[in-house]
C-alpha cells in the first residue's frame, strides 16, 4: 500500500462534513483490511479435501507446453501438483492400480506411526519379539537374524536371506521387505489380510489424507502378494504432499516433523558395501512380494524406502540433472513413481509409464522442473 492508515484517515475527515461519521467509516474500513493483510501473510499452505482444488498450469507458475513434453516422455497416466493444486493431469487419474516398489514408504509411514505412538520405543530395538522365528535361525551364524532391527527393515540391511550380519551390507530385498510387512500388519498391528485396510490403512493414513479412490493393500487380491498396495495417481500425490509439508496435513501434525523429515533426508553411506547375495536360511515358507534378493545398490541414496537424490561412490549424483532436495518412490524400475521437489513446491505422480533406470528417471524430474516459469 502507498498510504499509511493515518494519511486515509485524514482523508475521510476532510472529505466528509460529519468527521463523526468519516471516523466510523475509517474505522470499519482498516478493521476489514486489516482481517484481509493478516488473512493474506498467514495464509498456509493448500491441500485438498474430497477432492483436488485445481488451476491452470500458468496460474501456478508452469508452462502448459512443458508439460505436455513431459507427459509424453513419461507416458502412462499422472498428476503434477503445485502449490497444493492439482495442476496438470494426463490419462485417467482416479484408476487404482499396484504401484509395485513404490509402496515401501507407505509401509515405512506405518513404522513410524508405531514409533510416535509408543509401540515401539525405537526403532533400533530387536524384531524378533514380534517375529519370535527370528531367533532361531542361522545358527552356523551366529544366529545373526536375532539381531535385525525395524531400522534394518526399513532400510534393507537387515541382510535377512543373505550371509552377512544385519546392518553390515545393503540387500535390496522382497524377502526383507515382506518380513517387513507381516510382522508390521500382522503382529505390531495385530490385523489381518483380509482386514489391514478396514484397520490399518484407511484410519491410519488413507482416511486422514481423504484419498477418493480406496488404496487397497490387496492390490492383487486376498492370496498373491498381499501388502501390495493399489492406489490411484492422484490419491499417490496427496502422500507426497504430506511429505512435502513434513508430515502435516492441514491443522494436524500427523507424523511427527522430525520423523517425516528423517524418512526423506538419511540415504544410506557409501561406505555401506552392497551384499555378497550368499543365501542364508530363512523362515520356512518365507513369500516375496514381487522379487528376490540383492536387486540394486543404494547409490548413496536410499533413505528409510525413499530414494534421494544423493552422491553414488564414484562422487555422482543420483539425478545429475534433477533439484538437488528431489527424492521419490519409483516401482517397477521407474514405471509407478511418485517424486517430491520441496524447493519448487511440486509434487508428481505416474503409473503405467514409460519410464525404465535411473538414466529415465533423471531426465524424467528434469523435464518436470523445467515446467516452472516462476
Amino acid at each position: 500500500m502507498s498510504e499509511s492508515f493515518d494519511t486515509i484517515r485524514f482523508n475521510n475527515l476532510i472529505n466528509f462534513p460529519n468527521g463523526r461519521k468519516a471516523e466510523s467509516m475509517y474505522r470499519v474500513f482498516a478493521a476489514v483490511l486489516m482481517v484481509t493483510i493478516t488473512a493474506a501473510t498467514h495464509a498456509g499452505p493448500t491441500y485438498p479435501g474430497k477432492t483436488w482444488a485445481t488451476k491452470a498450469p500458468a496460474d501456478v507458475g508452469l508452462d502448459a507446453a512443458k508439460l505436455d513434453a513431459f507427459r509424453d516422455y513419461v507416458g502412462g497416466r499422472g498428476c503434477v501438483v503445485r502449490h497444493g493444486y492439482l495442476a496438470y493431469t494426463f490419462g485417467d487419474v482416479a484408476k487404482r492400480a499396484d504401484i509395485a516398489s513404490a509402496a515401501k514408504p507407505w509401509y515405512v509411514h506405518l513404522l513410524l506411526l508405531l514409533l510416535q505412538n509408543g509401540v515401539i520405543k525405537s526403532l533400533d530395538e530387536p524384531v524378533h519379539p514380534f517375529e519370535p522365528r527370528l531367533f532361531d535361525l542361522n545358527a552356523k551364524l551366529d544366529h545373526k537374524d536375532r539381531l535385525i532391527t525395524w531400522r534394518h527393515l526399513a532400510n534393507q540391511t537387515s541382510c535377512y536371506g543373505v550371509s552377512e550380519k544385519p546392518g553390515s551390507a545393503y540387500d535390496y530385498s522382497d524377502y526383507n521387505m515382506a518380513l517387513l510387512c507381516d510382522t508390521l500388519f500382522l503382529r505390531a498391528y495385530k490385523t489381518t489380510w483380509i482386514k489391514a485396510d478396514a484397520d490399518v490403512l484407511m484410519p491410519k493414513l488413507a482416511d486422514l489424507l481423504q484419498c477418493e479412490d480406496q488404496p487397497t493393500l490387496l492390490a492383487f487380491g486376498a492370496v498373491d502378494r498381499r501388502g501390495r498396495l493399489a492406489i490411484s495417481t492422484r490419491d499417490f500425490a496427496r502422500f507426497g504432499l504430506l511429505y512435502l509439508h513434513k508430515g502435516r496435513w492441514r491443522d494436524k501434525q500427523l507424523l511427527d516433523e522430525k520423523l517425516a523429515v528423517m524418512a526423506v533426508t538419511s540415504p544410506l553411506p557409501n561406505e555401506l558395501p552392497r551384499t555378497e547375495g550368499k543365501a542364508a536360511e530363512m523362515i520356512a515358507l518365507q513369500r516375496s512380494i514381487g522379487g528376490g534378493n540383492n536387486q540394486t545398490d543404494h547409490f548413496g541414496s536410499y533413505s528409510f524406502a525413499w530414494w534421494t537424490n544423493g552422491v553414488d561412490r564414484d562422487k555422482k549424483r543420483h539425478w545429475p540433472d534433477a533439484p538437488v532436495d528431489a527424492y521419490g518412490a519409483f516401482g517397477h524400475g521407474g514405471k509407478r513413481a511418485l517424486v517430491v521437489i520441496p524447493s519448487l513446491d511440486l509434487v508428481i505422480t505416474w503409473n503405467d509409464g514409460k519410464i525404465n533406470g535411473r538414466a529415465m528417471e533423471n531426465r524424467a524430474i528434469q523435464l518436470a522442473a523445467a515446467c516452472r516459469t516462476k
